[in-house]
């Protein structure tokens, strides 16, 4: 089956990434070893990673003036991704991600600023409401605003078409969301900041799901990094484990791999369970390479390592 439109609300930050052989401590200044730049933000990513897998694209978003916005704009048109709905800000510089990676475990951590996305408004949303209609499925992060990600989803959820959410980073959501959310795909911190305590065992694991479908959601999707992906829904209970592909290089954007490549096998007609393994195998080749929209692995990458 042929894939259908996408539809993505989310935020692009230009990713400004700093090498050490470790993290820092609070209030240290520690030589890095390496600095690089490019497109990151979680929105933008997972537009990228779905539509590197052959996914008609349209994207929801805010940039400034500057670089950066030029950086995003000729990345969106290399890629095919429709840009109708990419608004610029006269005002705010397009957002950026400042990232630190700790070269000798391949971890990182992020720091985040906005920018013009700050000032996309609901206006902005409506003006994609054609294309929301017109797609099998609709994508919200929550980067930006709570009120813009509702809306979004609240738009989508008017027009029938399913919604799949990655609460990343995890806020509460409101009590009546819940319900309009058909995929959602936290990691094993994100679904514990979503019903209230710490994940540590996969019995935990499992009352998280069941919790989140209590609350409405009809399939839960947890990812557990190397372990793989718990999937609760649609016929199918289970964890699916991990792809691997190589050495893990980096470990930023494997979340937005994952869900690209999860919407992209959904959309094309894949069960539940298979989209959730192609999104791992999206997850497993990205780690592999440095970088977050640029490690996104394109259709052939993952259709083979599939079929090993």
């Amino acid at each position: 089956m042929a894939m259908q439109a996408i539809t993505v609300l989310g935020a692009f930050l230009a990713d400004l990434v700093c090498r050490a052989d470790r993290m820092p401590v609070w209030g240290e200044t520690l030589r890095g070893n390496s600095f690089a730049s490019g497109p990151g933000g979680k929105g933008s990513n997972q537009a990228i990673a779905a539509a590197r897998q052959g996914a008609t694209v349209h994207l929801v978003t805010r940039l400034g003036r500057d670089p950066f916005a030029a950086m995003a704009r000729d990345l969106y048109q290399a890629e095919g991704i429709g840009t109708a709905f990419v608004s610029e800000d006269p005002e705010l510089a397009t957002g950026t991600a400042s990232i630190i990676v700790d070269d000798a475990r391949g971890e990182n951590a992020i720091l985040i600023v906005p920018g013009a996305c700050d000032n996309l408004t609901e206006l902005d949303i409506d003006a994609a409401r054609g294309a929301i209609r017109e797609s099998a499925l609709f994508i919200s992060q929550l980067e930006l605003p709570m009120a813009l990600c509702r809306h979004g989803i609240e738009l989508a959820r008017q027009n029938n078409v399913p919604v799949l959410l990655n609460p990343a980073p995890a806020v509460n959501l409101p009590a009546d969301l819940y319900q309009d959310i058909d995929y959602i795909t936290p990691n094993e911190t994100e679904a514990g900041i979503l019903i209230g305590r710490t994940l540590s065992t996969r019995d935990d694991v499992v009352d998280a799901a069941r919790v989140l479908h209590e609350r409405g959601v009809t399939n839960v999707l947890i990812t557990l990094g190397e372990k793989g992906v718990y999937v609760s829904g649609s016929g199918f209970e289970g964890v699916i484990p991990a792809v691997k592909a190589g050495p893990v290089v980096e470990t930023t954007g494997a979340g937005d791999a994952f869900n690209g490549g999860l919407a992209a096998a959904l959309t094309e007609g894949q069960s539940l369970e298979g989209a959730a393994r192609y999104g791992n195998a999206m997850a497993g080749i990205s780690v592999t390479r440095p970088g977050a929209a640029l490690s996104m692995p394109g259709r052939a990458e993952v259709d083979e390592l599939l079929a090993l």
